[in-house]
């Protein structure tokens, strides 16, 4: 069944229906990792926990979600999209049952990684549905703007909904709210979501998945671990041996395969290579600044876990505020204003920290609460924008999909090198503020590059390569492997628009996910 025969006689009803129930999925999977933030330090007191063991909590996670959203979006252009989104809802709502039931702290850990398994099944394809429900360009720039604002919103509700359940309830509690929220999302995607595929989907690359499963993974123990194990340890030199050959047999098979996971010639688009790095940096300082800033005010200041949110709230709701200011932005003016500007102030907030100790005192603590959450807002549009302008918009999918990869890669590793950074300071003796000033400038370097990086890939030297990739992209595209102009592809299948209504020259890209 073609998807088009039903799509065209949907009600604009039921189509505001479908966006709502893609919203949903969003919501849950987004609020997942602020909300667990939060809950850190009471579940590190019931399991005794280390910071690596803190650390796993979340990277297990963000690992899982980075290694599978690619494959989720093929395959569910593959084998229909209604379908992996209804069991992807299936696993996430279980794992998060599961999660809340965790006997110990390897329990959680392991029931983690099945709620990602299902969290990569949701977003990418939400975005997929979503472009294939709303054909008309300003109906789905309108949905794409919605679903931009829920990430902002997940993002500032998750400290203050997760301080109040940890405070009332108890941690565990975090985990119940999305059991609700995934049954009636299951039930209404059974009933009102069409069935939809790709008419050319890619296939599948299982050695391309495994590599890059590899890889992620191997970085992540490494860095993790090594504080514990020591660098020369052979667990850590082994993982950091087996990410590196994993790197290289990637770069060699990929650039040989008609159907690539990634397409490596993607990189030759100084725009596309330079939204990966600015998406890796930016969620690294923002798992790291908020992993940070947790355990800080609750272990440190003594605050509660529902204190500890509300001080966290200036940062969340400025981000909020800046992300639609951002989109039209980047509609005027292009990519280049928002991402200077984001880069500028996550790097005053983090130099605060870094060089000011701005945690010891509340009003220069808040200002760099500010400083980064205007920062973080403004830094989501461009980033999906970048990695696809120019691309072929049959590639616009898959494009979409390497930027929110980068995103959930930087999350892990921010993770990793700030608890690494910590938890090597406190092994020393010093206290948390000594032990956190080097990862505070790590944070600070992260936002620097978004600045550098911002500034030398949107430029026209920038532009002329993406033109050149794209024209490449397209003549090698023989009809067997890849599907003609405008047909869906990867997760976040179609030429949609940007989030802010405005059509960027070859392809439009998918809000962050």
């Amino acid at each position: 069944m073609h998807h088009t025969s039903v799509v065209d006689h949907m009600s604009r009803g039921r189509r505001l229906l479908v966006l709502a129930i893609c919203c949903m999925s969003l919501l849950i999977v987004s609020l997942d990792n602020t909300v667990l933030n939060v809950a850190l330090p009471a579940m590190r007191r019931e399991f005794h926990a280390s910071v690596s063991g803190m650390q796993w909590t979340i990277d297990a996670y963000t690992l899982v979600i980075a290694s599978l959203l690619i494959l989720a979006g093929s395959t569910a252009d593959r084998i229909g999209r209604r379908r992996v989104f209804a069991w992807g809802l299936v696993l996430f709502t279980a794992g998060s049952v599961l999660c809340s039931l965790a006997p110990g702290l390897e329990w959680l850990i392991a029931f983690r990684m099945l709620q990602a398994v299902g969290g990569a099944m949701l977003n990418p394809v939400a975005m997929s549905i979503i472009t294939n429900t709303f054909t008309d360009p300003k109906e789905r720039a309108r949905a794409i703007g919605v679903w931009g604002a829920v990430v902002g919103i997940s993002m500032a509700a998750g400290p203050l909904v997760g301080g109040l359940l940890v405070d009332s309830v108890g941690w565990r509690s975090i985990f119940w709210v999305n059991v609700p929220v995934g049954l009636l999302a299951l039930v209404l995607t059974l009933r009102h979501v069409p069935e939809s595929r790709s008419e050319r989907p890619r296939r599948a690359d299982p050695v391309g998945q495994l590599l890059v499963m590899v890889l992620l993974g191997g970085v992540t123990y490494a860095i993790i671990e090594a504080p514990a194990e020591g660098w020369s340890s052979p667990p850590i030199l082994g993982c950091a041996l087996g990410a590196a050959a994993a790197l290289a047999g990637l770069l060699y098979y990929e650039s040989r395969r008609a159907d690539p996971l990634i397409d490596p010639r993607f990189f030759r688009s100084a725009p596309f290579s330079g939204a990966t790095v600015i998406a890796v940096s930016t969620f690294a300082s923002l798992s790291g600044f908020l992993f940070l800033t947790t355990l800080y005010l609750q272990e440190v200041r003594g605050l509660d876990a529902l204190d500890a949110g509300l001080h966290m709230l200036p940062m969340a709701a400025f981000a909020f505020l800046c992300a639609p200011v951002s989109g039209r932005l980047v509609a005027s003016y292009g990519p280049r204003p928002s991402l200077l500007i984001a880069g500028v102030a996550m790097g005053a907030s983090g130099l605060l920290f870094a060089a000011f100790s701005a945690e010891t005192s509340t009003p220069l603590m808040f200002t760099g609460y500010v400083l980064f959450g205007i920062g973080f807002g403004l830094v989501n549009a461009p980033i999906t924008n970048t990695a696809v302008s120019g691309m072929p918009r049959a590639q616009a999918g898959v494009a979409a999909a390497v930027a929110s990869t980068s995103r959930q890669t930087g999350g892990a590793l921010g993770v990793a090198v700030i608890g690494a950074v910590l938890a090597a300071g406190t092994a020393g003796g010093a206290d948390f503020a000594t032990a956190t000033r080097p990862a505070w400038w790590i944070i600070t370097g992260c936002a620097l590059l978004v600045l550098v990086v911002g500034a030398v890939t949107t430029g026209p030297w920038a532009h002329a390569t993406a033109l050149r990739t794209a024209q490449s992209l397209e003549s090698s595209s023989a009809p067997p492997s890849a599907p003609p102009p405008g047909q869906a592809t990867g997760p976040a299948a179609g030429p949609g628009p940007r989030m802010d209504g405005g059509m960027p020259p070859a392809a439009g890209p998918a809000p962050a996910g």
